[in-house]
């Protein structure tokens, strides 16, 4: 049976494509644009999309050493960087600055796209293309924690943050009445329930606080499908004037709160039964990447969470205050992809026309541009870093590209990829900077994009953003309503719009660390294909919206699943981590080694854009400073 257009759309032809190789994959990414290489516009499995990590998983076990001594160089580069995601691609542009854009500079990156974690999706539908965010996702407080540096590199890149906040339209929602809710599913709570007009804000919340068109939360929770005892209980935690740390003095409760889970608050502190506490359970797994199990009580504060108005606890400081309550409106349409092709233009030129953030949403961008001998910078795909080794002068790095290992040197090397694999890349590191690098054990996410019909199903629902306590998605939501240059967002619920869908592979109730539960929720991630989280997909939408009208086999025309295997850095965890120690690690675990350095935002611990583009900068200060110097 022929695959029709729109059983493309549905993921039956990428379904098929979970099992193509890398050359494979490629002439696959080529064809789903009229036969030109065009990675964004691929559905399916993306992020680490089949074809970019096997390679990867196989260096400790293939005995790839004996090979690599034979090759020889092929090619020579001032600057060889691996990984071209945003700390890359910034290491490349602050070279630039300190050498001279004369400089030959190559970026090796396993994935088919540039970008990293910043990934850009686009769908086809018969309304024009719709632009998604795979990765990540906004400016976190770009005005009150961005460094010089990073707000100087936006400046020349002509990022305008402060028109970036003008195109995002925060009353477009709450002019069509729409709130927050929150979605019981049946297979944990008994039956299908969607409740509207949450009246709390998020962390780093889009929407101002006057305008959440929330009810209020005793009405609210009244509203949720759990025993009176339990909304009750609820509704005087989110009311109820109380110090659950009494008897303890200010130092106490800043100790007790850093080696507590908010799930033992809930339950020791604030008295909880298990079905209570379940409604808080996935609050904080997209911005920690884990559940309230593994929360430390003072990270929920972070969150919003509630408990701890009448504690009497130091005020927060400046950097924290400002991630909680700062608009969280500095989006470009597909997220920092927009920043990471800004950046690839820079260096790139004639990879697209144009100079500013507007006219970059929607430039067409040629990717046989990318790796051309005639260019000072190049930048090749789906090419694995397998092994990195100094020698006297130089450094050689060895790859994999189409299933061939070639081998290139440079005068110097900026290790931008993901931290925890370096050991592997360099197996001569000391063996106190391996076990450092080990540590960050970054934690797996997915994002899933979902181009339906038509939203009015939301629109009867009277949301916009839906939190599930234990469906597989913790959170769907309309897209972020950004216009900006030619893009404009949908605006007519009779028509395509995008949806985002977050899944983190948690394990509640295991009594996992945080790390513990990031090692297998990854193992689980990369063993699961495209056919199951299609399934869950449309089994939660349709659990979701169905009785608001919505059909998932008529109204889904294209779902993109940005699994990231390993998503966020890893940060901080007082439940389990010495934060003096940390920072030792931290350091430890970014020393320069010969010719090479440390960059990412793993180096810093810290999984946003402006700590990648930081980092990218003291990598390439340290490529300068007198040996044996440190960060």
């Amino acid at each position: 049976m022929p695959i029709t257009r729109r059983d493309f759309l549905n993921g039956t032809a990428i379904t098929l494509a979970a099992g193509l190789t890398p050359f494979k994959l490629t002439y696959a990414a080529m064809t789903a644009e009229n036969n030109r290489y065009y990675p964004p516009a691929l559905m399916g499995m993306r992020g680490n999309h089949p074809g970019s990590f096997e390679m990867a998983h196989k260096i400790g076990r293939e005995g790839l050493i004996p090979a690599v001594k034979k090759l020889s160089s092929k090619e020579h580069y001032d600057l060889l960087i691996v990984g071209a995601g945003l700390s890359g691609l910034a290491s490349a542009l602050f070279w630039q600055q300190k050498m001279g854009k004369d400089q030959r500079i190559l970026l090796l990156d396993n994935h088919d796209d540039f970008g990293g974690h910043a990934k850009r999706n686009e769908f086809s539908t018969p309304e024009g293309t719709i632009i998604g965010y795979g990765g990540s996702e906004s400016f976190q407080s770009p005005t009150h924690i961005y460094s010089p540096v990073v707000l100087s590199l936006l400046k020349s890149l002509n990022v305008d943050i402060q028109q970036m906040a003008k195109d995002f339209d925060v009353n477009f929602y709450p002019d069509l009445n729409l709130s927050r809710g929150v979605y019981f599913d049946k297979a944990h709570f008994g039956e299908d329930k969607r409740v509207s007009g949450d009246p709390d804000g998020v962390v780093a919340d889009d929407i101002p606080p006057n305008r959440r068109n929330g009810r209020p939360i005793t009405d609210y929770i009244n509203d949720f499908p759990l025993s009176s005892e339990d909304r009750q209980a609820l509704i005087l935690l989110h009311t109820l004037s109380k110090d659950y740390l009494a008897g303890m003095d200010t130092q106490q409760k800043v100790d007790w709160l850093a080696k507590n889970s908010y799930l033992t608050f809930l339950k020791d502190k604030v008295g909880l039964s298990q079905t209570a506490i379940a409604y808080f359970q996935q609050m904080t797994n997209d911005f920690q990447a884990v559940g309230i199990d593994a929360t430390a009580c003072n990270d929920a504060q972070l969150c919003g969470l509630p408990g701890f108005e009448a504690m009497g606890l130091p005020a927060l400081d400046p950097e924290d205050q400002a991630e909680l309550t700062d608009p969280y409106i500095y989006h470009f349409p597909d997220g920092n992809a927009g920043l990471a092709r800004m950046m690839v233009r820079r260096l790139i030129p004639s990879v697209a026309p144009g100079d500013t953030m507007h006219d970059c949403v929607t430039a067409e961008f040629d990717y046989s541009q990318l790796d051309r001998n005639d260019h000072p910078v190049r930048l090749r795909l789906n090419s694995t870093v397998v092994n990195v080794t100094n020698q006297d002068n130089l450094a050689e790095v060895s790859y994999f590209e189409q299933g061939e290992l070639h081998k290139v040197s440079a005068n110097k090397v900026v290790m931008a990829c993901y931290n925890m694999i370096i050991p592997w890349l360099m197996p001569e590191l000391p063996e106190a900077q391996k076990t450092a690098l080990h540590q960050n054990v970054k934690a797996p996410l997915v994002y899933c994009n979902v181009v339906i019909r038509q939203w009015r199903a939301f629109q009867k629902l009277g949301v916009h953003d839906v939190y599930s306590p234990a469906a597989p998605f913790s959170m769907v939501k309309l897209d972020f309503p950004v216009d900006m240059g030619e893009y404009r967002h949908p605006r007519d619920p009779n028509k395509p719009i995008c949806l985002h869908m977050v899944h983190v592979p948690t394990l509640p109730g295991s009594g996992l660390s945080n790390r513990e539960q990031s090692r297998k929720g990854r193992a689980w991630l990369l063993g699961t294909p495209f056919s199951t989280f299609e399934t869950m997909i449309r089994e939660q939408l349709q659990g979701m919206l169905g009785e608001a009208g919505f059909d998932h086999q008529q109204d889904i025309l294209g779902i993109t699943v940005n699994r990231w295997a390993h998503g966020y850095s890893y940060i901080v965890n007082t439940l389990y981590d010495d934060e003096e120690e940390a920072e030792k690690t931290i350091k430890a675990a970014r020393q320069p080694f010969g010719h090479v350095v440390i960059a990412n935002s793993d180096s810093d611990w810290s999984p946003y854009a402006h700590a990648a583009i930081d980092q990218a900068w003291r990598a390439v200060n340290e490529l300068s400073a007198p040996q044996g110097a440190t960060s």
